[in-house]
């Protein structure tokens, strides 16, 4: 091609006129060898929405282009990927790679192409060069990416930079502190939590939708406003007062049995939630309970999981929307659906929105109102859900007589203790055990461990915290509060069996809060070892309370976070205490409440039962407490 023509398409470029320069350059494709004129017709393809055109005139121009040959193919590669076309993009892009490993914008697209194609093997490969990244779009994709990596250092360097470039939106701020909690980073949570509680002070409530209700109990112990932390994506539809009415007056065809609907993505043995309800859903009287278990937990959990097919009859509900999902259910007529999940990961809750069954329940996944969700009751008992609770949730209450949360006595591991010379601990000091997640200690928490460690001087803590970083901002935060790194041993993850073996070892456990242990608290209480928890304000708070009461041991529960302090001293210094603690524990383990799961089982069929009399009558869901059987005089389990 002349000269003369290329001026004149570049003279119709710069004038907007792209038609004009692809009628003037169009016949270069294939067969051109200069560099210049062959990027002046991709840009104008480009401009004229040809994505996968525009490339391959890149792609052609590149061999031409000396030093700009990458960037010229780099574009290409972002074209073909905007245009559908991986498999070219890829080709490209993997190679260009190699010479360009740094290169943000190609990392961009690649990890586009990637991710739609599943590759998520060559997702890692440019996930760093992303994270490495100041510009806000490979930020987002780069947060995308890595939002559920909890141990991956990039997903803290990633959120740190999205909230320095987002200050005023919410909910970039709030999961900067959700991941900063998994890494200890205990300087920009105080930061974050300083600067909320100062919209909080002005009456400006309105950021708490940017945070997840699960990360909001993390750190607030406040009902009314655990309930305004709404950012929660799976609900599509959210219910009014009329549909639900409408929910639960539609006819309904009862049987002679009551069919219970069990909802969750956690349905397999090793998962906290069926360590506690396993045994209790075996327990269920088939003569009076017809149970199905609603199915959406990943299929690599429910291979060879031989205990599911004693739990109830199993409908998965994988690759199914909201809307077939709940068409499956009321298939079914399931007089009781029961959400295990609530406002927690993996969560399909929003079924429960599409009117499925005459009566929906919340229970175990969630402590605290799920908000949004169209459930008729919560489950809980007397001391997480107090009446002066009511008003901060829409559920109704249903409370067992004893604690809210069921304990699996029969296939949990009891081992016994391993020997502290093995596990790396002291044998001459007292150990302090605290094994819940990292993401539950609180500032407030760090400050009374702290305060424990420093008074009681001959004491080690004992945490289960993994990771080099989180590890060494945890260290940071309690040297900077008078404790040296020679009091801390970490815990490294280990199976259930030889956790419960370890934890043997301990002295004492302390607990969390505003969020308690729940499964981490009855795990130590199975294995013998006392804990010291705290009074709560919410649910989530007073877990803990809930599970010492139900295995004779209130009087472990503090007041104040002062009499935290004073209570875990005191025990430090008197090992007669603990030794008798630990009597006390070993002997009502299998007499007290707390590990009875068919006791549990005749009071939760109790609670089921009272709600489908209500229903029948058509009366409204109302508050009811489930009346207590006879105390056992005998043990329950042939393992006592």
């Amino acid at each position: 091609m002349d000269g003369q023509a290329v001026a004149a398409a570049r003279v119709a470029f710069e004038r907007g006129d792209y038609l004009e320069t692809l009628t003037l350059l169009s016949p270069l494709l294939g067969t051109a060898t200069d560099a210049a004129p062959l990027v002046l017709l991709g840009d104008a393809l480009e401009k004229l929405g040809l994505p996968a055109e525009a490339a391959q005139a890149f792609e052609q121009a590149a061999p031409h282009a000396g030093r700009d040959a990458g960037t010229l193919l780099g574009r290409a590669t972002a074209l073909y990927v905007e245009a559908g076309d991986d498999n070219r993009a890829q080709l490209i892009g993997i190679k260009l790679l190699d010479t360009m490993p740094d290169d943000a914008t190609l990392a961009y697209s690649l990890a586009h192409s990637f991710r739609r194609t599943g590759d998520t093997a060559l997702v890692d490969l440019v996930k760093p060069t992303l994270a490495n990244s100041d510009q806000p779009d490979h930020l987002k994709l780069a947060g995308d990416i890595l939002g559920d990596s909890e141990r991956n250092p990039l997903t803290l360097s990633v959120f740190r930079k999205l909230a320095a470039l987002f200050p005023d939106d919410p909910y970039t701020q709030f999961k900067f502190m959700s991941v900063a909690r998994d890494f200890c980073d205990f300087e920009a949570i105080e930061k974050l939590e300083h600067a909320n509680a100062g919209q909080l002070a002005s009456g400006d409530l309105s950021a708490l939708e940017g945070e997840t209700a699960y990360s909001n109990l993390l750190r607030c112990g406040d009902e009314r406003l655990n309930r305004l932390a709404t950012n929660n994506p799976g609900l599509i539809s959210i219910p009014s007062q009329a549909s639900s009415r409408q929910r639960r007056m539609r006819q309904h065809p009862w049987g002679t049995r009551i069919r219970i609907g069990y909802l969750s993505s956690d349905f397999w043995s090793e998962h906290a939630t069926m360590r506690l309800l396993q045994s209790v859903l075996e327990a269920h009287d088939g003569t009076q309970f017809d149970v199905t278990l609603y199915c959406y937990t990943p299929e690599r959990h429910t291979v060879a999981n031989g205990h599911r097919s004693k739990w109830g009859r199993i409908v998965p509900l994988h690759g199914k929307t909201d809307a077939q999902a709940a068409d499956i259910i009321r298939q079914d007529n399931i007089d009781i659906l029961v959400d295990l999940k609530g406002h927690t990961g993996g969560s399909r809750s929003n079924i429960l929105n599409q009117m499925v069954a005459p009566i929906q329940v919340a229970f175990l996944g969630f402590p605290g109102s799920a908000v949004n969700v169209d459930c008729d009751y919560v489950i809980g008992d007397r001391i997480v859900l107090p009446k002066n609770s009511r008003q901060n949730y829409h559920e109704k209450f249903c409370l067992l007589p004893e604690s809210y949360q069921p304990n699996d006595p029969t296939y949990r591991a009891l081992p016994p203790a391993i020997d502290r010379q093995v596990l790396g601990l002291p044998s001459d000091r007292f150990v302090f055990a605290a094994f819940n997640a990292a993401r539950k200690v609180s500032l407030a928490v760090v400050d009374r461990w702290a305060e424990i460690l420093r008074r009681s001087e001959r004491s080690v803590l004992w945490v289960m915290i993994d990771g080099d970083l989180a590890r060494s901002n945890f260290l940071a935060a309690l040297g900077k509060r008078g404790v040296a790194a020679d009091r801390i041993v970490f815990a490294a993850p280990t199976g259930y069996g030889a956790h419960i073996a370890r934890l043997q070892a301990a002295d004492i456990g302390l607990d969390t809060f505003p969020y308690n242990g729940h499964t981490t608290t009855s795990d130590k209480l199975w294995a013998g070892l006392p804990v010291v928890s705290l009074t709560g304000s919410n649910f989530a708070s007073r877990v803990s309370e809930s599970l010492l009461t139900a295995l004779g041991l209130p009087n472990l529960v503090a007041a104040t976070p002062d009499a935290f302090v004073e209570l875990a001293i005191k025990l430090s210094q008197s090992p007669d205490d603990v030794t008798l603690l630990k009597q006390q524990i070993s002997g009502n383990r299998f007499l007290a409440p707390l590990f009875d799961a068919e006791r549990f089982c005749r009071h939760l069929e109790s609670g089921y039962t009272m709600m489908v009399d209500r229903a029948k009558a058509k009366l409204p869901p109302d508050h009811f407490e489930v009346p207590r059987l006879p105390v056992r005089t005998a043990p329950f389990s042939k393992r006592a």
